[in-house]
């Protein structure tokens, strides 16, 4: 198949370790950031790369460095809970840093004000949890502005307007969003930061524990992964009737948003959802409608990898038929939330789709890597077909994600089955997401049934049934699931049965034809 070329839709996102000719970009955006506050300085900076480079964080999107987040390792104990931050850091260079100390301290996070909703700043609180972990850190300590509270001082104390923000009453865009990200309030200092004024130089002293920390006494000789998890959200997607395509996008980026909100690392959309485009475009000769439909290939893709790095999600794009040199392909997109962009094209096609819309085979079978490990994508009709997933799982993949699109209580106990087996037979996980409800008003569009699950294998370290979570039948709404990559390791070394360990290869094996 012929390629389009996806790289003119990426807008690549970077999260990566300051480095030292970064450092004029950062005073900079420390400028744009807190235009009233003194900015770094080039020897805090140096002095913070010098001493403690791995805790120094940035974000660059397009070549150009749109956030940033600093912070060292201390023994929390040794210093006085009502602390500046001038203490705690000395003076913004860390050279108090303790690398035998058990608290990581975050001493600075900017977002330029023009990439406000995208993310940003839980990436790089991301990075500080993923440093902490690493380093077997106790807990991520912060001293937290509440750049609101000038603006209630004269009717309420602190501690009661932290109390306020806590309880959702009020809005705080810096303590919300620290307490949104799992961090707890353990005081308020006063006095804490000089040039703070829209805080009145309050901050809130907050915590966010590392349960994987192993005291010091109780380390084993030897380093044990004790959990790797992944969270998918299952977007199981009503189609309806819609005008134009902003409505279009304006449903997609509802259900991304909701996935976002629940911290997914995947958000999954159903097989050729895009069909709901036909609500408006009129169009009733089959052959028509599928050339119409990829009309919208360009937006479709620029739509979803804004969502995926605006929402800091990987986007399992469901799929999209695609024309390639006058030939219609059915296409799943991998959105990654870094910007940047896949594809994986429909192997098996189904009788219908070649009788009425004329759609081709791929032929290329792929495994992808991501943030969360290696996955594949096989959509519908190819989970049906068994050496696709042995063939993908031998390849490294540890999840396989299936859009479907099917019209009868049969048509989905298919591709259920199939992905259970898979499941099963390859000790890995499988996802299926499909569409729902109907659109009366759209020649050639047959009825929906589905019910979107995460599957595991069937041992005892998973759900005795082997489902991490499914929808209600024929229901708009989403799942949340998390699935365990360490378990998955371990259960196809060790587990009560293995499959892939106990394979005769001195009797049958696959073989793929370049």
């Amino acid at each position: 198949m012929p390629k389009i070329d996806l790289s003119k839709f990426e807008r690549k996102i970077t999260m990566r370790n300051i480095r030292f000719e970064d450092i004029n970009d950062i005073i900079e955006l420390a400028k744009v950031c807190f235009p009233t506050m003194e900015p770094w300085e080039k020897g805090h900076l140096e002095s913070q790369l010098e001493t403690f480079p791995e805790g120094q964080f940035c974000v660059e999107y397009d070549g150009k460095i749109i956030g940033s987040c600093s912070s060292l390792i201390i023994e929390f104990d040794e210093y006085d809970d009502k602390h500046t931050f001038d203490e705690i850091c000395d003076d913004g260079y860390i050279t108090n840093h303790d690398p035998q100390g058990k608290n990581l301290y975050g001493i600075e996070v900017m977002v330029h004000p023009d990439y406000r909703r995208m993310k940003i700043g839980r990436r790089l609180y991301e990075a500080r949890k993923r440093l902490a972990q690493k380093l077997n850190l106790e807990s991520i300590i912060i001293g937290g502005r509440i750049p609101n509270y000038h603006n209630y001082a004269e009717e309420m104390r602190p501690k009661e307007y932290v109390e306020q923000v806590t309880q959702h009453n009020i809005y705080d865009p810096v303590l919300t969003f620290q307490l949104m990200n799992g961090f707890t309030v353990k005081r308020i200092n006063s006095g804490y930061l000089t040039d703070d004024i829209a805080s009145l130089e309050y901050a809130t002293l907050m915590e966010w524990n590392n349960t994987d920390y192993m005291p010091a006494q109780k380390r084993p000789r030897r380093h044990y992964i004790r959990s790797v998890p992944v969270r998918i959200t299952v977007i199981q997607y009503m189609l309806k009737k819609i005008d134009c395509f902003e409505d279009f996008a304006q449903q997609c980026e509802y259900y991304v948003n909701v996935s976002s909100n629940y911290k997914a690392d995947f958000a999954v959309f159903p097989e050729i959802f895009t069909i709901q485009l036909l609500s408006f475009l009129e169009e009733t000769i089959p052959s028509q409608q599928v050339k119409r439909l990829a009309e919208f290939t360009e937006p479709f893709i620029k739509l979803f990898s804004s969502l995926a790095v605006n929402y800091n999600i990987n986007i399992i794009g469901g799929s999209h038929f695609a024309e390639v040199d006058g030939s219609i392909y059915n296409v799943s997109y991998l959105f990654r939330r870094d910007g940047s962009i896949d594809r994986q094209t429909k192997l098996h096609i189904t009788p219908n789709e070649k009788k009425w819309w004329g759609i081709q085979n791929g032929d290329e079978i792929k495994v992808f890597d991501t943030d969360c490990g290696k996955i594949a994508i096989l959509i519908c009709y190819d989970i049906e077909f068994p050496e696709l997933s042995r063939i993908v799982t031998d390849r490294g993949a540890n999840i396989i994600f299936t859009p479907f699109c099917t019209d009868d209580r049969q048509g989905y106990l298919r591709v259920r089955y199939s992905a259970q087996a898979r499941a099963v037979e390859n000790q890995i996980y499988t996802v299926i997401s499909g569409t729902v409800g109907n659109l009366t008003h759209v020649e050639n569009m047959d009825v929906q049934f589905a019910q979107s699950a995460i599957f595991t294998p069937s041992d005892l370290a998973f759900p005795p049934d082997g489902i991490a979570g499914e929808c209600s039948i024929n229901t708009e709404t989403v799942i949340v699931g998390e699935v365990d990559l360490e378990t998955l390791r371990r259960s196809r070394r060790n587990g009560t049965v293995t499959q892939l360990k106990d394979r005769r290869k001195d009797l049958y094996r696959i073989k793929v034809i370049d």
